[in-house]
């Protein structure tokens, strides 16, 4: 197991035993300090923690219109389009379309989660579902961003030691105002980022 994936699970323990609570019923945090004047991680873990409550909004949406978790031709498309722009923006297609991997595996964890949580506790259930092209709208947003943070960061994702404890520093401080739903999800996102 990963380092940065210790730590969650270590910050999951400390958190106690959260019940898993749909995280649009709880003000989400969707903003994390960055420090502009050094690289670090604090804007590209503020960007996937975006990511990851977006999840929540597809799981509603797939409530709603019975669609699966699932969509292959939807994440072909994804990770096709982001090793072209990772051609383009001159950093690694292959850990370019795996990071994006796991940002997509993220939010299967959390529809997933949600899913099953109201499945079993219909009342917790949301009333209205949004439009999933709109989400999508949000989430093809997020990926531009995600790959210009990529750039701005691929050399700390190659600095060995330094890259685990940099992604520590931007993700501790973030996991512990998420439940243990959205922490797992953040471990599966941030695990290919060094």
């Amino acid at each position: 197991m990963r380092l940065v994936g210790r730590v969650l699970l270590v910050a999951a323990v400390l958190g106690g035993s959260q019940v898993v609570t749909p995280a649009f019923a709880q003000p989400a945090p969707t903003q994390v300090t960055t420090v502009q004047s050094r690289v670090g991680f604090e804007r590209l873990t503020d960007l996937v923690v975006r990511r990851i409550v977006v999840g929540d909004d597809v799981a509603a949406s797939k409530y709603f219109s019975g669609k699966p978790v699932d969509d292959p031709v939807r994440e072909q498309q994804i990770l096709v389009s982001v090793r072209a722009s990772a051609v383009q923006l001159g950093i690694d297609p292959d850990e370019t379309a795996s990071f994006f991997q796991a940002q997509i595996d993220a939010s299967k964890v959390v529809q997933r989660g949600l899913l099953a949580h109201w499945a079993q506790h219909p009342e917790s259930a949301p009333t209205t579902g949004p439009d999933l092209d709109a989400v999508r709208k949000q989430l093809d947003q997020l990926t531009v961003d995600l790959l210009a943070e990529l750039v701005r960061v691929d050399k700390l994702r190659h600095s060995g030691p330094r890259c685990d404890i940099s992604l520590l520093l931007a993700t501790i401080p973030t996991a512990v105002y998420l439940d243990r739903l959205h922490r797992q999800a953040l471990g599966v996102a941030t695990d290919t980022v060094c």
